[in-house]
């Protein structure tokens, strides 16, 4: 009870806080949107790369760090020094490091966190799925419940997102590891998304799991490297946005067992040469992405518009852009995007997170050697 108390207690502040009258200083730094005017607020500053941040229910956060760091925010904001003990080995090479932090669905009754990750292994490393829980300063009771095979020694395409869905499966996204054929193998993981129980089994109706061959543990194929994944909030469908080659980064709606092309067919073209990967740009059998870019964007994260804050943007998508440096807002009408709204653009740097948070409000993290943690807060008339 008084852990509710305190939560409701916070959000109710952070909520106030975003509302406070504007002084002159303040209008003038106003961002106008299509639909809405806000500010960019950074609440803390020199994270080193970070990947992903995950709301507590008593107003703290979680973030992670590429270099293999998971780092508590105090409900006031303030990065605590000392990252958090207790998880397992992560490799940082290129690309690869320390991924998505979330929290279980039944967080309040079971306390459990998951974490993606580069994992060390025979012949390189690849991603990995972990699950424990937090206890002062340390992370117990750790269990490694998936780690992707074969592994390689490759920097590249690591994926590393997760969610829930509402029937607490987990989804796990796998890059294909800069090795595009990998992404059209059954009996390889890299190249998909996989679902799992939340405590690792594979779920009996997935749909190889009665193929010879083919890895059980896989929902999709033919994916190159997804960096944000969200669950739509009407349909309760799995949505990720994936990394094209030069051109061609793609929205998609993953469903069971389907193709998603790479490489076969793409939008995107070789680096630096611009002649044609695979077959062309569709072929029977294989998905058609839902929406695409080209030129890229680069994105990474990406969060469905919910809550009461942004009243406008409800049930928009927000995907942050790396290249871009922008968020972009993607007006939808079902799976059709209706219209596309660049924002920030050269403001905030490049965009690696998109998360609502408990209170509504919409909060980004920037990638870089001085990362930071940033929210856009609305202006109130």
């Amino acid at each position: 009870m008084k852990v509710q108390v305190f939560r409701g207690l916070n959000l109710l502040l952070l909520s106030m806080a975003a509302m406070t009258p504007l002084s002159a200083q303040d209008r003038s730094s106003l961002i106008t949107s299509e639909k809405h005017t806000f500010r960019l607020a950074t609440l803390v500053t020199g994270l080193e790369n970070p990947w992903s941040v995950a709301f507590l229910p008593d107003g703290r956060m979680l973030v992670t760090e590429r270099a293999g760091r998971l780092r508590l925010v105090g409900s006031d904001f303030r990065l605590d020094p000392k990252p958090i003990e207790g998880l397992p080995e992560s490799v940082e090479r290129g690309q690869g490091g320390l991924f998505d932090v979330v929290l279980h669905p039944q967080y309040a009754q079971n306390g459990l966190i998951y974490w993606a990750y580069n994992a060390p292994g025979p012949d390189g490393w690849g991603t990995a799925l972990a699950r424990g829980k937090l206890q002062g300063q340390r992370m117990t009771s750790v269990q490694v419940l998936f780690s992707m095979l074969p592994k390689t020694r490759s920097s590249h395409h690591f994926g590393g997102r997760i969610v829930f869905d509402k029937s607490g499966m987990l989804y796990l996204t796998l890059g294909d590891r800069g090795d595009k054929d990998r992404a059209q193998k059954l009996d390889d993981h890299a190249g998909s998304v996989i679902r799992l129980h939340d405590d690792g089994r594979v779920p009996a109706d997935n749909p190889f799991v009665n193929r010879a061959g083919a890895l059980p543990e896989k929902w999709t194929l033919g994916n190159r490297n997804m960096q944000g994944a969200a669950l739509h909030p009407q349909t309760g469908e799995l949505w990720t946005h994936e990394h094209g080659p030069q051109g061609g980064d793609e929205i998609n709606v993953m469903r069971p067992g389907l193709n998603y092309g790479w490489p076969v067919i793409t939008y995107g073209v070789n680096y630096g040469l611009g002649t044609r990967i695979g077959e062309g740009q569709a072929k029977p059998g294989m998905v058609q992405p839902l929406y695409k870019w080209v030129p890229s964007i680069a994105p990474s994260g990406m969060a469905f518009v919910s809550g009461s804050q942004f009243p406008q943007w409800q049930g928009d998508l927000l995907v942050g852009a790396l290249r871009g440096q922008m968020l972009v807002r993607l007006v939808l009408d079902g799976e059709k995007v209706l219209r596309e709204e660049r924002l920030l653009q050269g403001r905030a740097g490049r965009i690696r997170d998109v998360r609502m948070g408990p209170d509504g409000l919409v909060y980004l993290l920037s990638d870089g050697p001085d990362g930071a943690l940033m929210r856009l807060e609305p202006s109130r008339p």
